[in-house]
């Protein structure tokens, strides 16, 4: 591929280098590997299951030691609300008021996500205010009829004139209806952060924004601060950051030829969640907590949700404190053959470390380096539901072309489902994913990892996406908390079914977790 001066000054200013696209677009070009799946990750084969006395334990392990650590909860909230509305959105482009009533329009289509949007219509968090709207701007009236009704609310919450719902940021967005006010996805997660995040009377929480809504959230920061740090007794330090340029990648045609603007300048895409492993590595913290904007739940349920991220916290604790005293040892003492195995058991028992077969064959100093190589790591302790069908992720043990067996969360689009046998242990899966981590990335001298070394590149994405109504073929990097953390040691932990509350459509706001009784 021949880059002129002028795309060369472009990938430049970008952060990028020359080199770095150039494998990007041999990525599009030749490919990526399926995920090879060795079986699913299930209770007592690589899930941990706690007895609520263990459970109680690690919580009152965590809360005994949170004192002396840096806790920061770690948010990625760059998400716009627009995919929350794409049944609106079509509603709006195909329905026509002056030839079909809402019902046919709906009979019609099969539209069953804006039925059960119409039937859930007034416990929306929302509701009253797109009403109070309506009425004020005359937009309805009493001779309103019910359909006109109807579709004047989805305009007033679709339409760039109007309320434009379907343009704020998903963590700006009006998610839970209080008696007294309405609460953002943000907001929740601050109340959510004096929980289980505070450290002395302080709480640490950082949000991955999109540039352009910095200014609305410090907005929303300063309306509210006052109010959650009197509730909570606790001070807020919040800070926000934002996808790096450096972090996009370049598109292709299907034919692999290199996509551009029209103004002739290389067109570039922003990567996905696993940008912001860049994000990530700038953090000087022990304890990490990294959870999506959208998960979130009203006031009534968050000490259940609090309890389960403490639980995984201290289980992090526990099982850091033991790693960083082998490590140290590793490095300094001079260990017998009974400690080297007492090494290796508490890697396999405690981190599911695969050790090679070939391990009591290797010298004593191969041990050594080999069980250095193995510890010396950054470790994500992560919670996992019962799957109950949501898209997503799952826990699976995965053999790398090295043979190597390792724990990891594997997304669905990495998986050959055309191979049967990759297909039947999909079904096998047990659990899913929630993007509910604890993160530990410093090793036992206190130095923060460089975590770009412990990525594997093979697990990135291609995608398809349009632009300008023409199929483009696009790269997102290795996910956040799948191919970006694949080197990481990994302990995955079952967790209440209550802290997994995603908004992917606007009708999840209508479940439980989200509706204040």
């Amino acid at each position: 591929m021949q880059f002129n001066k002028k795309d060369l000054d472009f990938i430049n200013q970008k952060g990028l280098t020359q080199k770095k696209v150039e494998q990007q677009l041999n990525l599009l070009k030749a490919g990526l590997p399926f995920i090879n799946l060795e079986r699913a990750a299930t209770i007592d084969d690589g899930i941990l299951q706690f007895s609520y006395d263990k459970a109680s334990q690690l919580i009152s392990h965590y809360d005994s030691r949170k004192d002396d650590l840096k806790v920061v909860k770690f948010v990625p909230a760059s998400g716009a609300a627009t995919r929350m509305f794409k049944f609106l959105f079509e509603f709006l482009k195909d329905y026509k008021p002056k030839k079909q009533s809402i019902n046919a329009y709906i009979n019609k289509n099969k539209a069953s996500e804006l039925s059960l949007f119409f039937i859930g219509l007034e416990k929306l968090p929302f509701y009253k205010l797109v009403i109070q709207y309506l009425e004020d701007n005359t937009k309805i009236d009493k001779k309103s009829s019910n359909d006109q009704k109807l579709y004047a609310f989805i305009k007033a919450v679709m339409e760039a004139d109007q309320l434009y719902f379907s343009d704020f940021p998903k963590g700006l967005l009006p998610f839970h209806n209080y008696k007294k006010h309405l609460a953002s996805a943000f907001e929740e997660h601050l109340f959510e952060a004096a929980l289980y995040a505070s450290v002395k009377g302080k709480a640490a929480l950082h949000f991955t924004i999109s540039e352009k809504h910095n200014d609305k959230f410090n907005e929303e920061f300063e309306r509210i601060q006052e109010i959650v740090e009197e509730k909570t007794k606790t001070k807020f330090d919040v800070s926000f950051s934002y996808q790096k340029e450096s972090t996009d990648t370049i598109a292709v045609t299907l034919k692999n030829e290199i996509v551009r603007e029209e103004n002739d300048e290389l067109y570039f895409r922003p990567s996905g969640h696993g940008a912001l492993l860049e994000n990530l590595n700038e953090f000087d913290a022990d304890i990490i907590f990294v959870k999506n904007i959208d998960n979130v739940v009203v006031h009534e349920y968050e000490l259940e949700v609090a309890k389960s991220k403490k639980m995984l916290a201290g289980l992090l604790i526990e099982v850091r404190e033991q790693a960083f005293k082998y490590a140290k040892a590793l490095d300094e003492k001079e260990l017998s053959d009974n400690d080297i195995v007492e090494i290796a058991e508490f890697l396999i028992s405690k981190m599911n470390v695969v050790i090679s077969s070939e391990f009591e064959k290797y010298s004593k100093q191969y041990q050594i380096e080999y069980l250095k190589s193995k510890l010396d790591r950054p470790i994500r302790i992560c919670g996992m539901v019962q799957n109950e069908g949501e898209p997503g992720g799952g826990p699976f043990w995965v053999k790398d072309e090295g043979a190597n067996l390792s724990l990891q969360i594997v997304e669905s689009a990495q998986i050959n489902k055309k191979e049967k046998s990759q297909k039947n242990i999909l079904k096998k899966a047990t659990h899913f994913n929630p993007v509910d981590l604890v993160c530990s990335i410093k090793n036992y001298k206190g130095e923060v990892y460089d975590l770009q070394k412990f990525v594997d590149q093979q697990t990135a994405f291609i995608t398809m996406k349009t632009k300008v109504g023409k199929d483009i073929k696009a790269l997102e990097l290795p996910g956040l908390w799948n191919g970006s953390m694949s080197n990481w040691n990994t302990i995955f932990v079952e967790v209440p079914l209550v802290t997994f509350n995603p908004v992917k459509t606007v009708n999840d706001l209508l479940k439980p977790t989200h509706q204040v009784t």
